[in-house]
């Protein structure tokens, strides 16, 4: 039985498990805080260190909180910073654009391994498979997917576009945000932000998924949304290389 590691990098924590070609959980998940400055070598020493746990897998996921493109990395905006929520530093974000983060990870593992960003992952485990599809994360920032009959589409940093009083989707809706105007202010902004995508989007179907998305449980979403587990960020690891040999 083929087994996958998979890898979710979070603003707050990462997170690991082996997964089953089925998507089940063979192993427990552990979670690792994430480092803070945390440039492209202190995350691949965190990686050694989930390595050295998981002794024995035949490929590897890595979902990264940031644009990646063919394994290399154009933009992280968590990582960029040198402390939690704090302002870009400029030497990390240099040394994080342009990083070969797959082929690093690659030479870490020693296994076949994908990166990609880390909604893209989680939507791969989470979609249907019909229709216009759109998976929006909520967590440290927002993160967004898009699927269209089932194959997932170039990743587009959709929640960097202006949303209200000049700010973008992931500042408004970022962790951030939600301690500073509570819950409850927080959840209904993000109703407004669901029909400002759709506004441009059209899509028939998103799915909620991320830490935060816990908080709108209790609201009245759209028909045409759901909350998805939090655990589809591992799972969709396992997905993900079936949409890849396609």
């Amino acid at each position: 039985m083929k087994k996958t590691l998979c890898i979710d990098v979070g603003g707050t924590g990462i997170k690991a498990a082996l997964v089953s070609p089925e998507g089940e959980l063979l192993s427990e998940r552990i979670k690792i805080s994430t480092p803070y400055p945390c440039p492209p070598e202190r995350l691949l020493d965190t990686f050694k260190e989930i390595a050295a746990t998981f002794e024995s897998f035949d490929q590897v996921t890595v979902g990264f909180p940031g644009l990646v493109r063919n394994g290399v990395v154009s933009h992280v905006p968590a990582l960029s910073r040198s402390t939690y929520g704090g302002k870009t530093d400029k030497n990390l974000q240099n040394q994080w654009r342009g990083f070969s983060l797959e082929i690093a990870s690659k030479e870490i593992f020693s296994a076949p391994t994908l990166v990609a960003n880390d909604a893209d992952v989680q939507g791969a485990a989470v979609v249907n498979g019909h229709g216009f599809e759109f998976v929006m994360t909520l967590g440290t920032g927002v993160g967004t997917a898009l699927f269209n009959d089932g194959h997932l589409l170039p990743h587009l940093e959709l929640s960097h576009a202006r949303f209200r009083n000049r700010e973008s989707f992931d500042i408004q809706l970022g962790n951030a945000a939600r301690k500073q105007i509570g819950n409850a202010r927080w959840s209904k902004r993000v109703l407004k932000a669901i029909e400002a995508f759709d506004s441009f989007l059209y899509f028939d179907q998103i799915h909620i998924g991320g830490g935060n998305a816990e908080f709108l449980r209790d609201m009245e979403l759209p028909k045409n949304a759901r909350i998805v587990s939090n655990v589809a960020g591992l799972l969709g690891g396992v997905r993900l290389w079936n949409l890849e040999s396609k």
